[in-house]
């Protein structure tokens, strides 16, 4: 042990004189407020070689901890484990970041390198026979050692880890194992860029401002902008991003361009050309598959859910179930109310997927007197922002300063430092708000550091909420949709939850809990972004100050079942798609032959788009949601069940913010996410409160 932690010391020097001489800023420390990354000294040149070296550094000290000549403990084989590769997360916290927000041609090219050498390396951790053995020896005597809950949980999830990650295989088969996940590595990368790549090359252009009928004036002026910065002045372009694509497909009044533009959307990487992914889905379920089955699994899905709260596929497909019928025969309804408003406008054509959001949109005028163009104007995004962090301040005490000393990445990112009530650290928080060609779209929350304990110190978290909201134009701020808002405060929930725990291991810290309890903290967050006595306190006119009025918070209430069906039946399609690609048992040749016979067995509406079509489900073939889509829904079961506990004694209760806080968002993983639950409630969820909220009960 004493010979492995010399030359652990000795490659350290070497990393030192390495930066000086390569000027590499992950070699030494950021010298920044909290060790936040400095971005303006990290080039893409930087990434590689800091890759190679923390595993080189990393394989290192797993070689210490697998010969140590002690006999293996809980304190020098699980710890020494949780707390190694510390060059190696630095580098990969802000690199993996850079490839989500701010990417370019050649940090993707970097990943393709890079991904190879993570997936032999991880390899070369889970299948470490000998120290495999030291933490099996470990397991096998967990009923006589005193640890606490959480390093209970720390113990079991690492061996889980190992068994699940190859470690009882033979020979032969690890190598297989090897190659599979390799492969896999490189195959979701790809699937991510060229959905990126596929969603940027499209633009509608518009010349004849008589092409614009029906867009309101803040649409018209993006577009403008837009066109500007692509070199079109005096024209107008619409892209695929959803701050761009959303008012169009709602607002346009020409039908022609709803469906060239809707189409272009549902048709990403499905053009039979260098961006295509159906080749990839197939080589990507294949792989899945074929580990699975190595791995003793009868499918992916089999494998996944194990791990998670749903155990295994029969239960997901209970609960899609459940949902379906009643969801289907509210969107029939829906759809005829749609039809016959075409009807009475004397249209002579039948409801299809691209007048679906537009017709919406006018039915939800007529009916509440009510659309996202008359709410735009109270939800300018600083205030939606403030009224973010007064919530949660109000529930946990904590404080968010804005700190311009603390380095970003572009300069439309803000960094804020949160505090507890006492004027404690807490961590840190990007807010990324803005779409731009280098950055994916959607939202996210992701971390660049963890909150855990190294052995000295407690390691304090810097977080990321990503967004693609609307870019201010001119003098125009940046206005939301009430669904942009609910987003903000979905992400923001995530971001709670990272900066919120008090976890010591990073296995289990933070947002490293089950996929389908991961939604949990977020979507909670949803339930206050709409509430009334919420909505008085930031939303305000942008241009009067004035604040939203009562009746049309009423109309917001009275409106919030409206469209449930579309949107509910929308989520689940994708939701049994996922699991339909994933409890596969045979290969599959034909992507859309596969996806039309998953939508033809559950019924799916006509006039009804699946949310995500398989060759841009990001979700589940590059972003770590395979057979955990349908977690949104299950998770939501959790959150409408919770938030009637802060209803029943008031939403900013302290006692209840307190249960929550130290119950969910402080625990990670460090106990059966049930049992975390049932501390907090009292009870299992029930679902009542779900079907109410959706209109299906």
């Amino acid at each position: 042990m004493k010979k492995a932690v010399w030359v652990l010391c000795g490659i350290f020097l070497l990393f030192m004189s390495c930066s000086k001489k390569n000027d590499n800023p992950f070699f030494s420390k950021f010298g920044t407020p909290f060790e936040t990354p400095v971005f303006h000294k990290i080039k893409v040149e930087h990434y590689l070689p800091a890759f190679k070296a923390g595993i080189e550094q990393d394989s290192l000290e797993i070689a210490a901890i697998a010969g140590n000549p002690d006999a293996p403990t809980f304190e020098n084989t699980l710890e020494a484990l949780d707390r190694r590769g510390e060059l190696l997360r630095k580098v990969a916290g802000v690199y993996f970041n850079m490839l989500s927000a701010n990417t370019s041609d050649e940090l993707q090219k970097v990943a393709n390198e890079v991904a190879p050498l993570l997936s032999k390396h991880n390899d070369d951790v889970l299948l470490n026979e000998q120290l495999f053995k030291r933490v099996k020896k470990v397991y096998e005597e967990r009923e006589s050692l005193t640890l606490t809950t959480e390093q209970q949980t720390l113990l079991e999830k690492w061996y889980k880890d190992f068994v699940r990650g190859g470690a009882n295989l033979g020979p032969k088969q690890k190598d297989q194992l090897r190659k599979i996940n390799e492969e896999l590595s490189v195959l979701t990368l790809q699937f991510g860029d060229n959905v990126l790549k596929e969603t940027n090359v499209f633009e509608l252009v518009i010349e004849d401002e008589k092409d614009l009928s029906g867009l309101p004036e803040g649409v018209i002026n993006t577009a403008a902008e837009t066109a500007r910065e692509r070199g079109k002045a005096g024209k107008w372009v619409f892209t695929l991003h959803r701050p761009s694509l959303a008012p169009f497909l709602q607002y346009s009044d020409k039908r022609d361009l709803r469906e060239k533009i809707f189409k272009a959307y549902i048709e990403r990487g499905n053009h039979d050309n260098e961006c295509d992914n159906k080749a990839i889905i197939r080589k990507i379920t294949a792989l899945r598959l074929e580990r699975a089955k190595l791995l003793g699994y009868a499918t992916h899905a089999d494998f996944v859910l194990e791990e998670n709260m749903a155990k295994n596929p029969t239960a997901v497909y209970n609960l899609l179930n459940q949902l379906w019928q009643p969801a289907v025969m509210r969107a029939q309804n829906e759809l005829r109310e749609l039809q016959a408003m075409i009807d009475l406008e004397s249209g002579d054509f039948k409801l299809q997927p691209w007048d679906w959001w537009y017709y919406a949109e006018k039915l939800r005028k007529a009916k509440y007197d009510l659309d996202d163009e008359i709410l735009r104007p109270y939800f300018q995004l600083e205030n939606v922002r403030k009224g973010v962090f007064e919530v949660a301040a109000k529930l946990y005490g904590i404080t968010f300063t804005e700190r311009k000393d603390i380095p970003v990445y572009h300069p439309d990112v803000k960094a804020f430092e949160v505090r507890e009530a006492d004027g404690s650290h807490i961590g840190i928080l990007y807010m990324d708000y803005f779409p731009r060609a280098s950055k994916r779209s959607g939202a996210w929350d992701n971390s660049y550091r963890e909150r855990f304990f190294n052995g000295r110190e407690i390691v304090t978290p810097i977080v990321v909420n990503c967004f693609n909201f609307p870019t201010p134009t001119g003098k125009t701020p940046s206005l939301l949709t009430l669904e942009e808002v609910e987003t903000h405060f979905h992400e923001f929930g995530h971001g709670l939850h990272d900066l919120l725990t008090k976890c010591n291991y990073l296995k289990v810290t933070g947002t490293n809990v089950p996929r389908d309890f991961v939604e949990l903290p977020s979507q909670i967050m949803e339930h206050w972004a709409t509430h009334p006595e919420v909505l008085k306190s930031f939303a305000r006119h942008y241009q009067t100050g004035e604040p939203i009025p009562d009746e049309m918070i009423a109309k917001i209430e009275g409106s919030s079942l409206f469209n449930q069906g579309f949107a509910t039946v929308e989520f689940l399609a994708a939701a049994y798609l996922d699991m339909d690609w994933h409890t596969i048992t045979q290969p599959v040749d034909d992507v859309n032959a596969f996806e039309n016979k998953s939508m033809q067995n559950i019924g799916l509406l006509p006039e009804i788009v699946v949310r995500y079509r398989s060759p841009y489900f990001q979700h589940v073939f590059s972003g770590g949601y395979s057979s955990g889509y349908y977690s949104y829904i299950w998770a939501e079961v959790l959150d409408t069940d919770a938030f009637e506990a802060f209803e029943e004694k008031g939403i900013f209760d302290p006692a209840t913010a307190k249960a929550f806080r130290e119950n969910i968002l402080a625990k990670g993983r460090s106990e059966d996410p049930m049992v975390l639950y049932k501390r907090f409630r009292g009870a299992e969820p029930k679902i009542d409160a779900l079907l109410k909220k959706r209109g299906l009960n």
